[in-house]
């Protein structure tokens, strides 16, 4: 991370991913789950859905949303989310590349 001072605060930049600027275990998992729930929740608040309606939708129950709606996502794995998202409406695309590096990242696009 790089420091800096702007206007007398000392300011750190952090990558981008702020799961692993935490010092989190398992930060790129963390960092796909959560962008795959924001895009359930601009799913489900752009459908107009209550949260009964999505669950029916998604296959969960209504609590499992409400717990996901307020960001608790140990319950979820990535291909649950995943599913969510196609059960809404979504198509997903994974594509796999080469790199240079000793280990590759996850990365989430938004369309």
């Amino acid at each position: 991370m790089k420091k800096r001072v702007v206007e007398g605060i000392e300011v750190e930049t952090g990558s981008d991913n702020v799961f692993a600027d935490l010092g989190l275990p398992e930060a790129d998992k963390l960092k796909i789950k959560s962008g795959l729930t924001v895009e359930i929740v601009r799913a489900i608040r752009e459908r107009g859905l209550t949260q009964t309606e999505a669950a029916q939708r998604m296959g969960l129950t209504q609590p499992k949303v409400s717990a996901l709606l307020k960001g608790e996502l140990s319950n979820f794995s990535e291909r649950k989310l995943m599913d969510c998202l196609n059960r809404l409406g979504y198509d997903i695309e994974i594509r796999v590349l080469t790199t240079k590096a000793p280990v590759g990242n996850l990365v989430l696009i938004h369309a």
